[in-house]
């Protein structure tokens, strides 16, 4: 069962890429390499840098993977049962999520590197962009605040180790993680030196680098480092600072390429895993445990909880933020937009094969412990290769690690990014400076939880909301591109993205009243409130637009 559900998996999406990426490339946008990005078009050595397919798929896949595929796909399989997360995880991904990222991308190509919200002001009207990126810059802020956070949670991680229904031991690996992730950062400014200045072959430096990156997995277990989440909560917000204003050649671009051959090695390393454990490993967990959990019903929230893996918002950020600024040439949009997505998917695919293959015991041991099921997942496969299950579990920490800290760094650039566009304010140091001002406070700031008593950091207030503004930004921007195709003559094809659009603004809304019935008039609920009030708004200026289009 466990080898059958992965290997459809892997078919489903090599057939998708090869047949409706074709048609999205060739029918839908008619990429055109005769076409100047503006990646070289305005080229500035800073945010504009033409990067190798190859590397800015890393950055890219990397980027937009976050803890996202990992979490939502954990949490659903482990509230509705597996069969649930799997189906949406394969039809979302194929039909929406990969349509998504690569229409968003495409997009902000053909319209010079702007962002989603700038080009929804441009064919929208100019209140809709500009409510569009106030949006989008908040939930930025929120996002990079969350995942500092998650940053500091891996790297004082302990993964427990289950057998017959209790922990028999907690395996101390976060600061090992910690030692290895410092490690590959300086080893990605290396590598950044190494190929742009000194000209060394892309091919040539990746095999020493890459060979250098998993030894710092070993170095890490050998010198672990530990410091309090506090300390790594400022370190953390330093290394975002830094990381949103140097040259994307000296640090973003060859530490995401390096970073995605963790990602590559994790998925390698548990898909052999999976395919060795043929006969040895079955799913133990029954594939639906009912429409009803503790966290909601299955509709409208399955597709609300499970955002990177089927379809996300913050992709058409990154897509039209950080990537479309360093696309060589158009063709590549399909691999980079595309198949980034589709890679996504397969670590979605994974995270529920891993609930899938617990326990009873286990189960309701790790139940929603995310970290630990995934930790546990990567090193139980990886032990079909021969490497310690220890060895395993750090590995797949430092994968999960490597995930968040790219969408970090990233997400603190594009927060720059749309701060500029929201002011005008191009000094990259202000608009960072002032981009990390609300992060600092939700992760600092603490609030005492009414129902536990517990001081906790001021974001996880709004953590109910934060799944349903992810996918609202995904459902305006598939709003946004098909006005764009409608506008740009390419109207005949508006249902590869309409179709999507209506289907998430249905879900997201119906999720976003459901929160403000349930939380009515608390911080939770009038955030619930003014969102829909703000994509209804959007969602109405552009069909005005289209009106007016009409009419004309």
């Amino acid at each position: 069962m466990v080898v059958a559900l992965f290997l459809f998996a892997l078919v489903f999406f090599g057939l998708a890429y090869r047949f409706y990426g074709s048609f999205l490339k060739r029918k839908v946008f008619a990429l055109d390499d005769s076409r100047k990005t503006p990646a070289h078009e305005l080229r500035d050595g800073v945010d504009y840098v033409p990067a190798p397919a190859p590397v800015l798929l890393g950055h890219h896949f990397s980027s937009i993977a976050g803890a996202g595929p990992i979490v939502g796909p954990i949490t659903a399989a482990s509230s509705w049962g597996w069969l649930p997360a799997y189906l949406w995880v394969l039809i979302g991904n194929v039909f929406i999520g990969g349509v998504h990222d690569m229409s968003a991308l495409v997009a902000s190509v053909r319209n010079k590197a702007r962002s989603i919200a700038e080009i929804g002001g441009a064919y929208l009207s100019k209140r809709a962009g500009f409510l569009f990126k106030l949006f989008i810059w908040l939930a930025l802020l929120y996002v990079v605040a969350v995942f500092i956070n998650v940053a500091q949670i891996t790297f004082n991680a302990s993964v427990p180790l289950v057998e017959g229904g209790k922990v028999v031991q907690k395996l101390p690996i976060g600061g090992g993680v910690a030692t290895a992730a410092v490690i590959y950062i300086f080893l990605a400014v290396l590598f950044g030196l190494a190929v742009y200045r000194f000209q060394v072959p892309l091919k040539w430096a990746t095999a020493v680098f890459v060979l250098l990156v998993y030894g710092a997995v070993y170095v890490g277990q050998l010198f672990s480092i530990h410091l309090s989440p506090t300390v790594w909560n400022w370190i953390l917000l330093a290394y975002v600072a830094v990381a949103s204003v140097t040259p994307v050649w000296i640090l973003l671009q060859p530490r995401d390429y390096l970073s995605s051959f963790l990602l590559y090695g994790a998925l390698l390393g548990a898909g052999l895993g999976i395919l060795l454990s043929a006969g040895k490993v079955e799913a133990h967990l029954v594939p639906f445990l009912g429409f009803n959990s503790d966290i909601g019903p299955l509709v409208p929230l399955l597709f609300v909880v499970i955002a990177c893996g089927s379809i996300s918002g913050f992709h058409s950020l990154v897509g039209s933020g950080t990537t479309s600024k360093q696309l060589d040439k158009e063709s590549d949009a399909l691999v980079v937009g595309y198949g980034a997505m589709l890679l996504e998917g397969i670590v979605a695919v994974m995270s529920v094969i891993f609930v899938a293959v617990l326990t009873s015991g286990e189960f309701e041991v790790l139940k929603r412990n995310v970290a630990a099921i995934y930790g546990a997942g990567i090193g139980r496969f990886m032990s079909f290769l021969g490497i310690p299950e220890s060895i395993g579990v750090a590995f797949g920490m430092l994968a999960l690690s490597s995930f968040v800290l790219t969408s970090t760094d990233t997400g603190t650039r594009l927060a720059r990014y749309v701060f500029t566009e929201l002011t005008g304010i191009k000094n990259r140091f202000v608009a960072t400076a002032v981009s990390l001002i609300i992060p600092a406070f939700l992760v600092f700031t603490k609030y005492q939880d009414p129902a536990t008593g517990k001081l906790l950091p001021v974001w996880k207030a709004l953590w109910p909301v934060f799944g349903a503004t992810n996918q609202l930004i995904a459902a305006l921007a598939l709003f946004v591109v098909m006005v764009w195709l409608v506008k740009t003559g390419r109207g005949r094809y508006w249902f590869v993205a309409g179709i999507p659009a209506l289907f998430m603004a249905v879900i997201t809304i119906w999720a976003l009243l459901m929160l403000f019935v349930k939380w009515k008039l608390t911080v939770i609920g009038v955030a619930a409130l003014v969102q829909l009030f703000l994509a209804l708004w959007i969602f109405a200026e552009g069909l005005l637009a289209l009106w007016k289009l009409k009419e004309g």
